[in-house]
Parts: C-alpha cells; structure tokens; sequence
C-alpha cells in the first residue's frame, strides 16, 4: 500500500468524510487541505485584505483566481509535510486553467500512486446533481454551484487521478474499504 493516500475531487464528493473512515481503518492521521491552506498560503504572501478587495470588486471567479498560485503551493507543502497519512485536497486543489500551474501539480503528483478522484458517478450531469443537491444544505450562491459544475467537468482531476471511484449509493464505510483494497 502506497502512502499517503490523496482524495481529490468536487466540492461536496465526500472527500473528508472518507478520508477520515480511511485513516481510521488503516490507523494513520488524517489531514484536509481545507483546514490547512490558509497557513500554506500565508508562507508566500496570501493576504486577507486583498482577498476582500478582490471578492467585492470582481466577485467569486476573481478570488478563485487568485486562490490558484496559493493552492499549487499548498499541494505541494502538504505533501512534504504529510508522508504517512490520507489526505483530502480541497475541490480547487486539484483543477487548474493556466497550464503552467497544472503541470506543475501534474509533476509534484505523478509520484503519488494512491491518488483517488471521488465523484457520485460515472455520468458527469448525474455526478452535478447529486453534487448540486448536497450544495444546497451548505449555500445557495450560484457562483458557487457553476464552480463545482466547472470541477467536474475540467479535465484536471481526470488527468491527475490514479483511479476514479463512484460514490452514489454507498457508505462512507463501504468507499473507504474500496479505495483500501484497491490501493
């Protein structure tokens, strides 16, 4: 079994919660990258107040830019800091526009064998649903909703991912023993 283990995929796929079923059952920590990023970003000069200045001048789309260069440094940081443990990525951890970016994440993680894409289904407008009704008990910004439509229709998790595992239907339980068979 080859460690860490990384979960990537959409907002709402249920990377955390298997993440945590998974470090459980094979006994080794367990960290999400949404706990994590903003001390990650603050080491290469993330700034609070120009994220502000940026979500209410240019909304959502324009923090999401900015997020980028921080969270390719963050994936990287964690992974040297992580080595023997499961990992959860936040959703925009793993998809990226600028191809610089993307092949700068596409190496740190080439390594990486137990890299597991989690999504509902292999139907991705099904997958968006499914995500979309799980949305909705957490926001009801649209932005939002087109971000994570955007995650898993981008190429970046299908190209980074080792293996692809769909969730509708089954236990947190039941994902968590088939990502540790499989890896």
């Amino acid at each position: 079994m080859q460690i860490p283990i990384i979960l990537i995929g959409p907002m709402c796929a249920g990377k955390t919660t298997v993440g945590e079923k998974v470090a459980t059952k094979l006994n080794i920590p367990q960290y999400s990258m949404d706990d994590m990023r903003f001390s990650y970003y603050q080491e290469i000069g993330f700034s609070k107040e120009t994220q502000q200045n940026i979500r209410e001048k240019q909304g959502f789309q324009g923090l999401y830019a900015y997020w980028k260069p921080f969270e390719a440094y963050a994936v990287k940081r964690i992974l040297e800091d992580y080595k023997h443990a499961v990992i959860d990525f936040g959703a925009g951890h793993s998809v990226y526009e600028d191809m610089g970016l993307f092949q700068q994440i596409e190496k740190i993680l080439k390594p990486y064998q137990s890299l597991v894409l989690l999504l509902p289904s292999a139907d991705r407008e099904e997958s968006i649903q499914i995500l979309h009704q799980r949305l909705h008990q957490i926001t009801d910004d649209k932005d939002v909703f087109e971000l994570n439509k955007h995650f898993v229709t981008h190429s970046s998790n299908y190209k980074l991912a080792k293996q692809t595992i769909y969730t509708k239907g089954k236990s947190a339980d039941t994902i968590a023993e088939e990502i540790i068979l499989s890896i």
